[in-house]
């Protein structure tokens, strides 16, 4: 996929507990023909300039997608936003000539193929940095666009202040919202427990019949 917005690196959110799941890891969980993972990767990475996984523990369950996999480097479970600073400094250190980074749970099995264009659009139309999304009356936070350029800032919130919900941060700086619509299928539904799972089995069947 082609589009005008400046080269991004997708940063896929793997590391979360899965605690309404029983544990694991919720991004391999089947969704019809793949994991939640592999929808994932197959609908950003044509998007992207680059992927890489999130994800703590050990970085061998994901050694098939052949892609980095960065674990978060600030003390104990801080969340999303600790995920995307890994990302970013991951950036900083591997691919210095791409300046964005866009960021997805690993839980979503549905996601847009033109996120990062229109969240590229969107920040740019508010005159803003950051970007997230938006389906129906939700906002959804951890599906956002950042700008490397602010990850010490980003740094200093978490280590120096102990923030941990992303709009509190995101709100210092500005943040755009693209939005989508939350029917047929939300394109940002994700799967924190089983009745979700067989949910998003019900919305695959949906999808795949309005591609067909």
């Amino acid at each position: 996929m082609t589009t005008d917005a400046p080269a991004t690196c997708g940063l896929v959110l793997a590391g979360g507990l899965a605690r309404r799941m029983g544990g694991g890891d919720k991004a391999m969980i089947r969704i019809g023909r793949e994991t939640i993972l592999e929808r994932a990767l197959g609908r950003l990475a044509p998007q992207c300039a680059g992927m890489i996984i999130n994800a703590n523990g050990d970085p061998a369950r994901f050694a098939r997608f052949g892609l980095p996999v960065v674990a978060d480097d600030i003390a104990g479970f801080a969340g999303p936003l600790a995920g995307i600073l890994a990302g970013l400094d991951w950036l900083a250190a591997n691919a210095p000539a791409i300046a964005w980074l866009a960021s997805v749970p690993g839980d979503c099995p549905f996601l847009p193929r033109d996120l990062v264009a229109r969240l590229h659009a969107a920040r740019a139309a508010a005159g803003v940095p950051l970007a997230c999304a938006k389906s129906g009356d939700w906002r959804h936070p951890v599906v956002g666009l950042w700008p490397v350029g602010l990850r010490e800032d980003l740094r200093r919130a978490l280590v120096d202040e102990g923030l941990r919900k992303i709009e509190a941060w995101t709100a210092r700086h500005g943040v755009g919202l693209a939005d989508w619509p939350a029917e047929p299928v939300d394109p940002f539904f994700n799967v924190n427990t089983p009745e979700d799972a067989a949910q998003a089995q019900r919305f695959a069947a949906v999808e795949d019949t309005l591609i067909a």
